[in-house]
């Protein structure tokens, strides 16, 4: 009988052994498990603050972006509100001078007539083109000269054109001679009707080009030669230096949106 007991006791602490040695095992697969889940949660938690570090990093850009966006937008709004002033003021001015000079809306450019200007194939000042010049030039120099425009002005152009007749070589010789001749007349009286400081600046923007037979003026689907044949003086403002800022601006926060 104390043998038998003696065997159950031995049964029963070889199962308690066996059953604690189960547990310790469970235990430490239970920690191993919980330390790899703080790890991982850790490591998730990692990732997110560095995610959100970036999002915030790239809406802080996207928000510096836009402001800029907005700023060149502004910036655009005003040269174009400056323009039809501008444009408005020419219109003003000559209606105020009884003069009978029609400016295109769009470009506040107008075109003198070359049959007044020269005779045929000529690039010699006519007395009436002289006369007509007079009138004209002082008007519209003196508006754009004006120091709420003048900030804003890039360029004046005098541009020659001829009809769609003869060699282009010639024609643009010619085209550009006429602009030339418009051009040093202006400055041979532009002493009289602007200031040192207006002739100067005057000096620094214009500029005039020969066109040849380029850009033809057409009536009822037929090139008008007598039409083609004329000299424009138009205008250009800082807009083109504002467009190509805000194409760069625009640029830049596609490029920040896709990262």
């Amino acid at each position: 009988y104390s043998d038998m007991m003696a065997g159950l006791l031995l049964l029963f602490v070889l199962v308690m052994c066996i059953s604690f040695m189960e547990a310790q095992k469970n235990y430490r697969e239970k920690l191993s498990e919980q330390a790899a889940h703080q790890q991982t949660q850790t490591q998730l938690q990692k990732e997110l603050s560095e995610r959100e570090s970036e999002i915030n990093a790239q809406q802080a850009a996207l928000d510096e972006q836009e402001g800029l966006l907005a700023d060149q937008q502004q910036k655009i709004e005003q040269i174009i509100g400056v323009k039809a002033d501008l444009i408005a003021d020419l219109k003003s001015q000559f209606d105020e001078h009884n003069l009978n000079v029609v400016i295109d809306e769009a470009s506040g450019a107008i075109a003198l007539d070359s049959n007044v200007l020269f005779a045929y194939n000529e690039s010699e000042l006519t007395e009436e083109g002289i006369a007509m010049l007079g009138e004209i030039l002082p008007v519209y120099c003196k508006v754009l000269m004006d120091p709420q425009y003048e900030d804003y002005l890039a360029e004046l152009s005098i541009d020659g054109y001829t009809d769609t007749s003869g060699d282009y070589v010639y024609n643009l010789e010619l085209s550009q001679a006429r602009a030339l001749a418009v051009a040093s007349y202006l400055f041979q009286d532009a002493d009289s009707f602007l200031t040192a400081d207006e002739l100067t600046s005057l000096k620094e923007k214009l500029t005039s080009n020969g066109h040849s037979m380029s850009n033809p003026v057409y009536s009822d689907g037929e090139v008008n030669m007598d039409a083609s044949r004329r000299v424009e003086v138009r205008f250009r403002l800082k807009d083109e230096e504002m467009i190509n800022e805000l194409k760069d601006v625009l640029a830049k926060t596609a490029t920040a949106q896709s990262e």
